[in-house]
Formats: C-alpha cells, structure tokens, sequence
C-alpha cells in the first residue's frame, strides 16, 4: 500500500511538472486595424502610444507623435536609416537603454528609433491613431502567442515551453535579428520549390518575392502592374499575381495574390539577407501563431479566416485621411492603366460617396474594401474637386 502511495505522488509531482511547463506571464489586448495588430505602449515615462506589432524592424520606431503625445527618450544621435524602397534614406534619432511596456509586460535596454520628420503617415493611411512601430525585439524575452482569432497575445517563458494542442511546428532561422522560415510555393501543376521567407507582421500583402536570382519564383503571364507599398527608403512598386499555392508546412492556400516588386527597390535587402521574399499580415493572420525565437521554432496553427478569398486593389485607387476637423479622405495615389485612371480620378481628389454610401458613415478600411471587392457591376462614386462634384464610375472586373 505505502510503494503504491508513493508512485501516485511521483505521477502527481511529474504532472504538475508538465502543466507549469508553459508560465503564462501575461494576456495583452490588441486591436485589428487592417491586417495589422496594434498595441498600446510606453517607453519610459511617454504617454500611452498606439504601435503596430511589425517583425519585419529589428527595434522600435516612434514614426509620429499627435498633440496629446509625449515621448521620453535616453540621450542618443541622429542616424541615416536605409531600408526597402527607391528612395534616399532619411534621418532618425537612436536611443539606446530604453524601458518599454506593454501591457504588465516590460522589456528592458531597447533601441528606439524616433523619426526627425513623419515619413509614413501611418494614421492618416489607417484612419486611426498611429504612432509607430514595435520590432522583433519584442519577441526577445519571451514566447509569444499571436491569437488573431481572439485578438489577444500571450506572453509565456521559454523554460522548457510546450506548444498547446493543435498547434505545428517549423525551424524558424533567425538572422541579424530577422526571423524567416521556409514555405513552399506551386508555381505550376509540376513545378514546386521551397523558399526563404521573412516573417512580417507589419507588411499589409499576403507575400512578396525577389525577382533578381536564378532561384526566383516565375512572374505568372496574368499580373497586373501597382504600388506595392512603401519602405524606409520610398516608394515600392511592381506586379501583382496568382500563384497556385503557398504553403506553410502541409496546409496550403490556393490562389493567393502575391507580389513582385521591381528589382531596384529590393535588391541591397535581398543580397544580405539572401531570402525569397516576404510572407505578411494576409497570410499570417489566417493562422494562430506562436513564436520561440530563444529556441528558434516557428508554431502555427490555421484559424476560421484560412479559407478566406485572396483580393487586391481592382480600382487602383490609394487614399488616406486628411487632417483637420472633419477628415476627408483623400485620394493619394492611383495605380497606371487602372479603372481609377481610366475613369479620371486624380491625385488630391476627395472621396464624398462609394455607391451613395457617405464617407462619414464607413472606416478607411472598408472604403478599401469597396476597391477591392470584385463585381459585375461598376462602381458609381461622387468626388470633390477643387469645390465642384463629379460623379465617376469605374468598373470592378478582377484581372487577376
């Protein structure tokens, strides 16, 4: 009876073992806005900032600050920036041995970037408050779990952590402070190859490849040409297309929209870091994810928007709000050979109605959604221009 006694007091020890494998440290909100994840934080004695998760930065940029905003920042310098993009580069100020908190989470000595002058425009291309951007750093002290179906991330300890059930599992590469892993991607019925790709929240695409090595995936006949964004060094742009598959492990999207930007605007990113391309929020936020960088794995699991359909701008038309105290949204670019710009809307156009539905009444992200939403029947829009209206039709047949 006693040696009975003590093998269940072993199996209980071992199992409580087990169960405080995963130290849950903290559940922390976020907020959808698009395809990005953001977050409320501090950095030192600032106010709250709001800033999007965006693993595709080595640290943390405060890109703009708004009226009500404060910023506490340790001594630094300023320094020339470089990144994706046909631009020059622009100047920040870095700072090292800051205190970031998010949420009851606090994450010590980080770099911060602070813009001299805003570059993005991130809050008035969201149409929310935006002030910048939190990097891979981040990930830096603990295991993170991006739950996009309940919007929440959880914070564990990497001590001997345990993936719940359901979840799979890949080598995750961490290089200069990037995390990639490897994806699969049909080109054709017969032509599959495995590739190299960043890991980046903070890129609003479903996937972007390099096209300046032998090993690149094929640009599809069918494409169409547009923006594909912006970097830290300007304007992006290239050709959107179908591939047949994209892949992260055994589960396969069909038919996603991907993108190839022109060679000149990714190629010093692609020679250092010798990737294929990029994998971004349209794709990431069709799964769970967890991410281990202390013991490199990559966990993943898909959730109800896997199966969701693939869309891109069929009209062509980029806008943003304008500041001011009603802010109009405002058209900012319009993609060449595009129904936008076959109809005649032009830059600096401000968007008064989508299908009589009156700009007050919609978020910027559902204006986006209307130019990407595939029809039979045109669009009808009002513009303002220069103190006159016009009505605009534009057709919404997907070329892609």
């Amino acid at each position: 009876m006693k040696k009975r006694t003590q093998i269940w007091l072993i199996f209980i020890f071992l199992a409580g073992n087990v169960l405080a494998k995963n130290t849950l440290v903290a559940t922390i909100p976020f907020e959808m806005v698009g395809s990005y994840i953001v977050l409320d934080a501090r950095i030192n004695q600032s106010t709250k900032l709001k800033m999007i998760l965006d693993t595709g930065l080595r640290n943390t940029i405060v890109t703009e600050l708004h009226p009500n905003d404060s910023l506490d920042l340790t001594p630094g310098e300023l320094r020339d920036l470089q990144g994706l993009g046909s631009g020059k580069g622009f100047m920040a100020y870095e700072s090292a041995g800051n205190n970031i908190q998010v949420g009851k989470i606090k994450l010590p000595n980080r770099l911060v970037y602070a813009f001299k002058e805003d570059f993005f425009n991130l809050s008035q291309q969201t149409g929310v408050k935006i002030n910048g951007l939190l990097g891979v750093d981040f990930f830096r002290d603990y295991v993170v779990q991006i739950d996009y179906s309940h919007r929440r991330l959880r914070m564990y300890r990497h001590e001997q952590f345990i993936a719940p059930k359901g979840y799979g599992v890949m080598p995750m590469i961490l290089q200069r402070q990037k995390m990639y892993i490897h994806l699969s991607v049909l080109e054709t019925d017969s032509a599959r190859q495995t590739i190299k790709m960043l890991i980046d929240t903070g890129a609003e695409l479903t996937a972007w490849f390099e096209t300046l090595t032998n090993k690149a995936v094929n640009i599809p006949e069918k494409s169409i040409r547009g923006r594909i964004g912006e970097g830290l060094n300007g304007e992006i742009n290239g050709v959107f297309a179908r591939v047949q598959q994209l892949c992260i492990a055994e589960f396969c999207v069909k038919d996603p929209i991907v993108a190839f930007p022109d060679s000149a605007a990714i190629s010093d990113v692609v020679r250092t870091s010798d990737r294929d391309g990029t994998i971004g929020g349209q794709l990431l936020n069709r799964f769970n994810l967890i991410i281990d960088t202390n013991n490199r794995k990559f966990y993943f699991k898909p959730n109800s928007s896997f199966k969701n359909p693939f869309t891109y701008n069929i009209a062509g038309i980029e806008v943003a709000h304008t500041s001011g105290f009603l802010p109009l949204v405002e058209v900012i670019h319009i993609w060449k050979n595009s129904p936008a710009e076959r109809a005649g809307i032009q830059v600096g156009d401000i968007i008064a109605e989508i299908n009589f539905k009156q700009m007050n009444q919609i978020s910027i992200s559902e204006v986006r959604y209307y130019f990407q939403k595939p029809s039979q029947k045109p669009m009808k829009m009002l513009i303002e221009r220069n103190g006159s209206y016009k009505e605009i039709v534009l057709e919404m047949k997907a070329k892609i």
